[in-house]
C-alpha cells in the first residue's frame, strides 16, 4: 500500500494516503479477473480513480472511464441443448484478442447439461453472464441479451458455432475505422466433413447504397445475423429487436438493420464457422412441426416484402417474393400467386402460367 500511496501522490499531486491505498489494492483485487488489460490500462484505472478522489483532473474522467471499463463489444449466445459443442464455442470467445468484450449466454430452457457448463465458464471469468429462461426461441432469447448488453457495439453467436480468434477485434476496427453501423465478415459453413464458405468477403470496401448493402450480404439468400456486428445505438434509435416464439426470425430483423444501417464495412481474412449440427432447431423441427416452421417463413417473407413496400426501396425488383396467395390450402396448393415489389407469379401446380407487372 505504501508504494500505492507514493503512485497516487506522483500522479494526483497530493498526500500519500495509505488507507486509501489498501481500498484501491482491494478494488483492484476484485477487479483483476475481469479487467484482462495491459498494466498500462491498469495503470489508467488507478489514475482514474485518484481523479475521482482528488476532484482533480477531471477532464481525463470520461476518456479513463471509456479506456478502462467500456465495453467494446458484446457477445449475444442464445443456448439450447448444445451441451456437446458449447465449450469450443465459448472458448473462441473467451480467447479473443479483443479482450474488452462481455459474453451474455442464454439458457433458453435447455434439458441437457448447458446451464451447468455456462455456469463453470462464469464463475471462471467475470466477463460470462448467464441468464436462464424457459424455451422461447432464439429471438426471445436474444432480445433477453440485448437488455443487459452494456456494450458499443452487439454480436451473435449461436452457441454450437465458434469464431476465429481476432474475429471481434477486426471487425470492431474496421467499424470504428469507417463509423459504420455494421460490419461484415466471411460466413463458413462446416459439417458432414465438408467446409464451404456461404459469404466470402475478400477485401476491405464500405457500402452505402441500399442495393449494395443487401449485394455484399446476399441478403435475399443469407439472411445470417452472426456474421456481423451492429452498433447498439444504432440498433435502438431504430427499434430493431428479435420477433419471438417464431421461426425465421433472422429474416427481418437482419433486413431492417441493413435498411437502416448508414454503412456496412466488409472484413476480409476473419471467419465465422457455422456448424451444421444435426441436432440443431431447424433439422430437429418434427413433422408436427413443420407445418408452422413453413408458416413462419412465409410470414417472415411477407414481412420483408411489406417493409421493402413501405419504404419504397429502391431496389430489384426480384430480390425478395412473398406468397401472395395459396388456392385452396398449403397442404394441397393447387394454385399459388407469388409477388415482388413490383411483380406478380401464377403458378398452376408449381408451373409458373403468368407473370405481371404491377
Amino acid at each position: 500500500s505504501s508504494i500505492l500511496g507514493f503512485v497516487i501522490n506522483d500522479l494526483t499531486n497530493t498526500s500519500p494516503k495509505f488507507l486509501w491505498g489498501n481500498l484501491m489494492l482491494t478494488i483492484l483485487k476484485g477487479l483483476k479477473p475481469i479487467m484482462h488489460v495491459s498494466i498500462f490500462g491498469f495503470i489508467k484505472l488507478i489514475f482514474g480513480i485518484c481523479c475521482f478522489k482528488t476532484r482533480k483532473k477531471n477532464f481525463l474522467l470520461p476518456f479513463l472511464y471509456y479506456n478502462c471499463f467500456m465495453v467494446k463489444v458484446s457477445i449475444i449466445v442464445p443456448v439450447y441443448n448444445t451441451a456437446d459443442y458449447l465449450e469450443k464455442c465459448i472458448k473462441s470467445l473467451r480467447e479473443q484478442t479483443l479482450q474488452d468484450v462481455e459474453i451474455i449466454c442464454i439458457d433458453d430452457g435447455s434439458t441437457d447439461n448447458s446451464l451447468s457448463i455456462l455456469n463453470e465458464f462464469a464463475a471462471c471469468d467475470n466477463r460470462i453472464k448467464v441468464i436462464q429462461q424457459e424455451n422461447k426461441k432464439q429471438g426471445a432469447a436474444r432480445n433477453a441479451g440485448m437488455k443487459i448488453a452494456s456494450g458499443e457495439y452487439i454480436g451473435y453467436v449461436d452457441s454450437d458455432d465458434w469464431v476465429d480468434l481476432d474475429y471481434y477485434e477486426k471487425l470492431y476496427n474496421s467499424a470504428k475505422k469507417y463509423d459504420s453501423d455494421i460490419a461484415l465478415a466471411t460466413n463458413v459453413r462446416v459439417g458432414n466433413g465438408k467446409t464451404k464458405k456461404r459469404l466470402n468477403i475478400t477485401k476491405e470496401e464500405v457500402k452505402t447504397t441500399l442495393q449494395d448493402k443487401i449485394d455484399v450480404c446476399e441478403q435475399w439468400k443469407n439472411e445470417c445475423p452472426t456474421n456481423k456486428i451492429y452498433k447498439k445505438s444504432f440498433l435502438n434509435e431504430n427499434n430493431i429487436v428479435w420477433r419471438e416464439n417464431v421461426y425465421c426470425e433472422d429474416k427481418i430483423y437482419t433486413l431492417q438493420a441493413i435498411f437502416y444501417a448508414n454503412n456496412i464495412v466488409t472484413v476480409p481474412d476473419v471467419y465465422y464457422y457455422y456448424y451444421r449440427n444435426p441436432k440443431s432447431t431447424v433439422n430437429l423441427i418434427s413433422y408436427r412441426h413443420k407445418s408452422q416452421f413453413n408458416i413462419d417463413k412465409e410470414n417472415a417473407r411477407r414481412e420483408v416484402l411489406n417493409f421493402l413496400k413501405s419504404k419504397n426501396a429502391e431496389i430489384r425488383d426480384k430480390d425478395f417474393w412473398a406468397t401472395k396467395s395459396i388456392f385452396p390450402s398449403y397442404k394441397f396448393p393447387l394454385i399459388i400467386i407469388k409477388e415482388s415489389i413490383h411483380t406478380v407469379k401464377y403458378y398452376l401446380l408449381f408451373i409458373k402460367i403468368r407473370e405481371v407487372k404491377v
